[in-house]
C-alpha cells in the first residue's frame, strides 16, 4: 500500500515538472517576440531620428549630442570615448605626403635623435619610405657635424665630410649609407672618449726638423695623410700609416701659418701675406690671392666662401667659384690688432683679435653685428657668449698662456 503511494507520488510529481517546462517555453518565447517588437520599434524610432538629425545643421547635431551626453552615465562615456578614440587618431606622416606635402613630414621627422628615427622607421611602410626619400640620416649626422666639434673633427679625418652639406654630389651615397654610418660613428667617438680618460693611445713621433725647418706651426690631417705647414716656408704632406713624408709644396716666400684642405683643394696662409690654392692630390698650385699686407694668421673656407684674417688687422671675404676662379666680395674692418683667428657658419662670422675683443658679422650682408668685450689683457680664458644679445653666459679658466685658437659653433 505504501509502495503504490511512492509510485503515484513519483508520477504526479513527474507530471507537474513536465507542466513547468511548457511554461517556461511559453513564457521565453513570448519574452522572444517583445523584444523582436523592441527591436523593430527601436530600429524605426532610431531612422526617424537620424532623418531629423541629417536636416539639423552641424551646430544643432553638436548640441544634440551634447544633451545626450548629459544624460548618459559613467560607464557610457566611457564606452563612447574609447569608441571615439581611434576616429581621432591621424597618422599625419601618411597624411601629409598624399597631399602632396613631403616635405613638411620629412621636416617633422628630421628633429628626431637617432634611437627616436629607429623607432619611426619601423612604424609602417609609409613612414620608412619618408625616412629613406628625405635622407634624414644624413641629415642627423649633419646636425651633429655642425654642433660638435668631434663630429667635426672625425668627418673630417674619416673622409664622409665630402657627402654632406651638399644639395648634390657625384654618385651620392643612399640613406641606407648613412644609417649604417651613424653608429659606426658613435663607436669611434667612445672609442676616442675611453682612450681619451685612460690613456690608450700609442705615440708616434714625425722629426720633420731639418736645417731650415725649426718648427711646425699648423696641420690637419685624416686617416690617410697628415698635412703641415712650417716654418722654412713649405707645406709638407705625411703618409699617416709610414710617417714618411710623401710632398712637398713649396711657393711661399714666409712661415705657412695656417691651412686648410677638403677633398679637392689645399688653401694655405703665410707670413709673406700671401693666400694660396693647391691641387690636393698632385700638390700643383693652382692660385695665389694677394689682399692682406701683413701676415696671413688664420683661414676657413666651406660651400663656396672662404674667410682670412691677418696682422693688418683686416678680414677678408672671399668668393670661391673655383679653385682659379676666387673673388674678394668684402673686407671687415674694426679690430684695433692682429686678428688672430676667425670662423664662420651660415649665420655668423666671428673674428678674435688681440685687442681683447671678439666681434661678430653677419655671414649673409657682411654687416657688423656686436663686439664681445670681456677679456682683459692678454686672453688666457675662454668666455663664452650668447651672440644674440652679446652676453657674456660662462668664462672658463685654466689656460696660463695665451689662448690663440677658437671654434665657433652655432646652435
Amino acid at each position: 500500500m505504501e509502495d503504490e503511494m511512492i509510485d503515484y507520488g513519483f508520477e504526479e510529481d513527474s507530471v507537474m515538472v513536465i507542466d513547468g517546462d511548457d511554461d517556461e517555453k511559453e513564457s521565453e518565447k513570448e519574452s522572444e517576440k517583445e523584444s523582436e517588437r523592441s527591436r523593430k520599434l527601436y530600429i524605426e524610432q532610431s531612422q526617424a531620428c537620424v532623418k531629423h538629425f541629417e536636416k539639423w545643421s552641424e551646430t544643432q547635431q553638436v548640441e544634440f549630442v551634447e544633451f545626450l551626453l548629459s544624460k548618459m552615465c559613467h560607464y557610457q562615456h566611457g564606452h563612447i570615448n574609447s569608441y571615439l578614440k581611434p576616429m581621432l587618431q591621424r597618422d599625419f606622416i601618411t597624411a601629409l605626403p598624399a597631399k602632396g606635402l613631403d616635405h613638411i613630414a620629412e621636416n617633422i621627422l628630421s628633429f628626431l635623435d637617432a634611437k627616436s628615427l629607429c623607432a619611426a622607421e619601423t612604424v609602417c611602410k609609409e613612414w620608412y619610405r619618408v625616412i629613406c626619400d628625405g635622407m634624414l640620416w644624413k641629415k642627423l649626422i649633419e646636425r651633429r657635424v655642425r654642433t660638435d666639434p668631434l663630429w667635426r673633427g672625425l668627418s673630417e679625418r674619416k673622409g664622409w665630410a665630402q657627402y654632406l652639406f651638399k644639395a648634390q654630389v657625384p654618385d651620392p651615397p643612399s640613406n641606407d649609407f648613412f644609417r649604417k654610418l651613424y653608429p659606426q660613428i658613435k663607436e669611434n667617438l667612445e672609442a676616442i672618449d675611453t682612450n681619451w680618460r685612460c690613456g690608450g693611445h700609442l705615440l708616434h713621433r714625425i722629426f720633420c726638423r731639418s736645417e731650415n725647418s725649426k718648427g711646425v706651426y699648423c696641420l690637419q690631417y685624416d686617416d690617410h695623410k697628415i698635412v703641415s705647414g712650417l716654418r722654412d716656408n713649405t707645406i709638407k704632406i705625411w703618409d699617416k700609416n709610414t710617417l714618411e713624408c710623401v710632398k712637398v709644396l713649396t711657393g711661399h716666400t714666409g712661415s705657412v701659418l695656417c691651412l686648410q684642405y677638403d677633398e679637392n683643394v689645399t688653401v694655405t696662409g703665410s707670413s709673406d701675406s700671401t693666400v694660396r690654392v693647391w691641387n690636393v692630390h698632385t700638390g700643383e698650385m693652382l692660385n695665389t690671392l694677394f689682399h692682406h699686407c701683413e701676415a696671413v694668421l688664420h683661414l676657413r673656407f666651406q660651400d663656396g666662401m672662404m674667410v682670412t684674417c691677418s696682422k693688418d688687422r683686416s678680414i677678408a671675404v672671399w668668393d670661391m667659384v673655383s679653385p682659379t676662379d676666387i673673388n674678394l666680395r668684402r673686407v671687415l674692418v674694426g679690430h684695433r690688432a692682429a686678428v688672430n683667428v676667425v670662423d664662420f657658419d651660415d649665420k655668423y662670422i666671428v673674428s678674435a683679435s688681440g685687442d681683447r675683443t671678439i666681434k661678430v658679422w653677419s655671414t649673409s650682408t657682411c654687416e657688423f653685428v656686436r663686439t664681445l668685450n670681456g677679456h682683459k689683457r692678454g686672453i688666457a680664458c675662454l668666455q663664452l657668449w650668447d651672440i644674440e644679445c652679446g652676453a657674456c653666459l660662462r668664462i672658463l679658466e685654466g689656460h696660463e698662456e695665451l689662448v690663440r685658437y677658437l671654434q665657433y659653433f652655432y646652435f
